[in-house]
């Protein structure tokens, strides 16, 4: 092997490092939050792409039906947790949430999609994805915010089935690659790196700084971070944990986006990216997002040179990754009952 191959290997895995960082940025999000490992977060990413990809062909987008569902079920939901009396106020306030705005977007996907532009595309797709999560959240998750870790997680497993056969249903089983968002190349030594994974790799940077910045120097922060650590306690204080998950399912789905255009996505595609991201999330223990950071870079570029070198083999060894991660946590930071 050499140098020029090392190279380019090494910025294969540094992009495809970027795209798990975000996705176990998203992960951790989820659970130093909610406590909810969230295995369906890859899903947002399948379905913003091929979203996306509908938009530039001209066509409606399945999504905004399964968006449509999602809000219907989510406001009655809401509306059988209202306490009595029913206010009006009240009433209004979840039909604006959960009905007028799925309602609004399928207008929008229905009279103008043939004359969308590329930043409108992005907007309308945002618009698409992004309240999933929090429409998911009071569905599903929201009524048993008390639960195990593990309940939760069970719970989860089966949003993302029913996310993946929704997306079959939606999507096709075709797969689909949307346009570069940023143009361009740039030539560094013997390496031609695209506008577009240079734009990925900011995306990871500034997303980190933000994550940082919003929970430990934020009041607001703070806030999310103490409904995860004792929800009754933020309670009496006056943070409301089901306010708090709510949000943080509403900036997880918003990562994923700018993976579509470095990658053929189907309809499927979520889960493999996500369980990489899972294995990263698992390496920064949850709770660090650097070491996620770190970890989802260490996974990308071992499955670059796994590729080159063992590519039937790639997955087996980026998954054995996890193993001495375990191991090293097992012994040296022990569940707190074996103490």
């Amino acid at each position: 092997m050499d140098s020029t191959i090392l190279l380019f290997l090494f910025q294969d895995g540094m992009l495809s490092g970027a795209v798990y960082a975000l996705l176990a940025v998203a992960f951790v999000l989820l659970f130093s939050v909610t406590r909810i490992i969230f295995i369906a977060q890859g899903d947002f990413v399948a379905y913003a792409g091929l979203t996306l990809s509908a938009l530039e062909r001209g066509e409606t987008p399945g999504s905004v039906w399964m968006l449509l569902g999602l809000g219907f079920a989510a406001g009655l939901r809401e509306f059988m947790r209202l306490h009595r009396p029913i206010h009006g106020r009240r009433i209004a306030s979840i039909v604006c949430s959960y009905l007028l705005l799925p309602l609004c977007v399928l207008l929008l996907c229905q009279l103008g999609v043939g004359a969308l532009g590329g930043l409108a595309r992005f907007m309308l797709t945002l618009a698409i994805v992004v309240p999933m999560g929090p429409f998911i959240y009071a569905i599903f998750f929201k009524s048993m915010a008390e639960s195990s870790i593990l309940n939760l997680l069970i719970v989860s497993v089966g949003v993302h089935w029913m996310m993946t056969g929704f997306g079959l249903l939606f999507f096709g089983a075709e797969g689909y690659r949307t346009a570069a968002m940023l143009d361009g190349s740039y030539e560094v030594g013997p390496l031609t790196i695209s506008g577009q994974s240079v734009l990925v790799l900011l995306l990871t940077v500034v997303i980190l700084l933000m994550l940082y910045a919003f929970f430990n120097r934020s009041l607001e922060g703070k806030a999310l971070r103490a409904a995860a650590v004792n929800s009754r306690g933020a309670g009496l204080v006056g943070i409301s944990p089901t306010e708090a998950g709510t949000k943080a399912f509403l900036m997880a789905a918003s990562i994923g986006i700018l993976i579509s255009p470095i990658t053929t996505i189907y309809y499927d595609s979520g889960f493999l990216i996500g369980l990489k991201g899972f294995i990263a999330a698992i390496i920064g223990g949850f709770a660090s997002y650097p070491i996620a950071v770190v970890g989802a870079l260490v996974i990308g570029v071992a499955e670059a040179f796994s590729s080159f070198w063992a590519s039937a083999y790639k997955e087996v060894i980026v998954f054995s990754l996890i193993i001495p991660v375990l191991v090293w946590r097992s012994i040296f930071k022990p569940h707190p009952e074996e103490e």
